[in-house]
């Protein structure tokens, strides 16, 4: 995964269709309100927001897929469950965090596809959670 530290202090304010269905199609016309821009209404924490474009496939069945970026908030408290980009062994990986084991003296990173296994980490290992995955862009149209 390659970080990237983002440049929140532009204002892009694009319109929001309402309403769209995912059933029969409907026009989006009139039904254009608000607006929406990235830097002010999904980033909570600019100064601990950062980009990372996912390398790989290991998050493939929550929608995470190879190409996509996420946005990294390292100012939030990570949760069982959460999806976050974790440091080991000198490499990023984005996983889900399972906390279940904490009492056992291990926690996993969980990947969401069967043909990974689990990462399991003890008290000896060099980790951080290097932050939680706040929202995921994804291009639907490849070049």
């Amino acid at each position: 995964m390659q970080i990237i530290q983002g440049n929140f202090t532009k204002r892009l304010k694009l319109p929001i269709a309402e309403g769209l269905k995912a059933g029969f199609p409907s026009p989006a016309d009139g039904y254009m309100h608000e607006t929406l821009d990235f830097n002010h209404d999904l980033i909570r924490n600019p100064e601990a927001t950062f980009y990372g474009k996912v390398a790989g496939d290991s998050m493939v069945e929550a929608g995470i897929c190879s190409g996509d970026i996420a946005v990294i908030d390292r100012s939030i408290e990570p949760r069982h469950g959460d999806v976050v980009v974790g440091y080991i062994n000198e490499e990023f990986t984005i996983k889900y965090l399972d906390l279940s084991h904490r009492d056992e003296g291990y926690i996993e990173l969980r990947p969401a596809n069967p043909n990974f296994q689990p990462i399991r980490i003890d008290e000896n290992d060099a980790f951080e959670v290097w932050g939680v995955v706040v929202w995921t862009i994804k291009n639907w149209r490849r070049y």
